[in-house]
């Protein structure tokens, strides 16, 4: 999977393609770690390093029982439910949970960090669930999952097979670690597991973007639709980004098209046509809002308290409150839903039987049925999609006595926008299938070099379908399409 672009990583790589901690990141985790071990030399009370956790703050822990209360942590917060976080999202779960430590704020050894990027570079994926984050005070629960093999605990990935931590280390030559005084809150504290989700997201939704335009081209050759929506003059006089790009994409994309070419006995096409500029339009603008807050907090510390040896001082904030993740995943999964919305209507037009096309594209309409169900199908997908969309954010359930008495629920968000922006995915291969068994009816007249490049290698997976079929085959194909990139075949960015 491609990283997140703007991830300002301190790593070195190594001929073998591992990551390995740079000078300057073990410089910054060892001074800062140097610092806090002096200040509890000296005394004092600091949250989370020699007392309880949440309500249980004003409890103050001995010394002698500062690793112990560490390893507690870590064990009694690994209670996630649910199904488990997929393996790529694990992988960037721990990639940014070791950049995080490695700006030197957390007051964690560099052994612990170093470790985390062992089981990058080793492969060993912890079994993390999604169920347990309240997006609040870090992602505790996945966060401490993903952290148990430090100690030798939990469960991994680890060669193809699910197996314990402890077997896995050995087998990879590691042995576990004991935590110090702040390690394992430094560990649980932070935003990593939402974070994760929204990068994959992020990735995955600049993908699907530009694929919503070309699969929304080649369904308005096979419809007939008109050039004219797109053409800047419309543009220029409502000047939104987005809505610019898109229009400019279409034109480009429809450039040549011999479909393009004949006359029009419409006045005006259907909406899912005519507005797609303005629809996909916005949502390319929430996404390009939504990278600027993912890169800003993939790049920022998030545990708590942060220790800061320049200013000498130990500081109990909430920069793990997940807040503008959770805002932002919401909002990213309403506005990639309106792509598979709009997509959906322009399925259900090239299946009505209008503009020349026969009725459900059945070559011999009654005896077959053609792509009838593939549009109950993507119906089906984008209603649930409505579903997934009702925002987490606008809601909090007090937990840890009081102490935690407002809560992001944005983990619960970051989970349903990947559902979300998966049945996108879903829905524009519905649509692209559909659209090519509509071109073939428009034969000899084709459609533009680019498009035509895209459908050549469609039917490089799936054929015509000149008689009913079992079409849930050809449905993933386009689907599997859809993860390439699309610049290869049309040339546009």
């Amino acid at each position: 999977m491609q990283l997140p672009e703007h991830l300002t990583i301190d790593f070195l790589k190594t001929p073998q393609g591992e990551l390995a901690l740079s000078a300057a990141a073990t410089g910054r985790i060892s001074h800062n770690r140097e610092y806090l071990d002096n200040i509890l030399k000296q005394g004092g009370t600091y949250y989370g390093i020699n007392t309880g956790f949440g309500s249980l703050c004003n409890v103050r822990i001995k010394d002698d029982e500062l690793s112990q209360l560490q390893e507690n942590l870590v064990c009694s917060h690994a209670c996630g439910m649910g199904d488990e976080v997929p393996e790529e999202i694990v992988r960037l779960m721990l990639l940014l949970k070791v950049h995080g430590l490695s700006q030197g704020y957390s007051g964690v050894r560099t052994e612990v960090v170093q470790r985390l990027a062992d089981f990058y570079n080793h492969g060993i994926h912890p079994v993390v669930f999604e169920l347990g984050s309240l997006g609040a005070s870090g992602d505790l629960a996945p966060l401490a999952h993903l952290c148990l093999p430090i100690l030798g605990k939990g469960d991994v990935h680890y060669k193809g097979e699910r197996m314990p931590a402890a077997k896995a280390l050995q087998m990879a030559g590691l042995q576990p670690l004991s935590l110090a005084a702040k390690e394992g809150l430094a560990l649980l504290n932070g935003t990593q597991f939402m974070s994760s989700y929204l990068s994959w997201s992020l990735v995955a939704a600049k993908r699907l973007l530009m694929w919503a335009d070309v699969v929304g081209a080649l369904s308005a050759d096979a419809f007939m639709a008109k050039d004219e929506p797109y053409k800047h003059p419309i543009h220029r006089v409502r000047p939104h980004k987005g809505q610019i790009t898109t229009a400019a994409n279409m034109l480009k994309l429809l450039s040549g098209s011999a479909i393009q070419q004949k006359p029009k006995e419409q006045v005006q096409d259907p909406y899912s046509f005519r507005c797609i500029p303005q629809v996909h339009g916005a949502t390319k603008d929430v996404v390009a809002m939504a990278i600027q807050v993912i890169e800003t907090e993939i790049n920022s510390v998030t545990d708590n308290p942060i220790v800061f040896h320049d200013e000498d001082a130990i500081m109990s904030g909430g920069n793990f409150h997940g807040q503008p993740l959770a805002l932002q995943a919401d909002f990213l999964a309403i506005a990639m839903a309106e792509l598979a919305n709009i997509s959906e209507r322009r399925i259900y037009l090239l299946v009505s039987g209008q503009r020349g096309l026969p009725p459900f594209l059945a070559p011999d309409a009654g005896l077959n049925s053609g792509f009838m169900i593939a549009q109950y199908t993507a119906a089906a997908i984008v209603s649930q999609n409505k579903q997934f969309c009702t925002p987490s954010s606008v809601d909090s359930i007090v937990s840890s006595n009081g102490q935690e008495d407002h809560v992001s629920m944005g983990a619960n968000a970051a989970v349903k926008l990947r559902k979300v922006i998966q049945n996108v995915q879903r829905v524009l291969g519905i649509e692209l299938l559909t659209a090519a068994q509509a071109l073939e009816f428009r034969r000899p007249d084709l459609s533009s070099p680019a498009l035509e490049n895209v459908f050549n290698a469609l039917r490089a997976t799936t054929s015509f379908m000149a008689q009913d079929t079992i079409l849930h085959e050809g449905l993933i194909a386009a689907e599997r399409f859809l993860d390439r990139d699309s610049e290869g075949l049309t040339g546009i960015k």
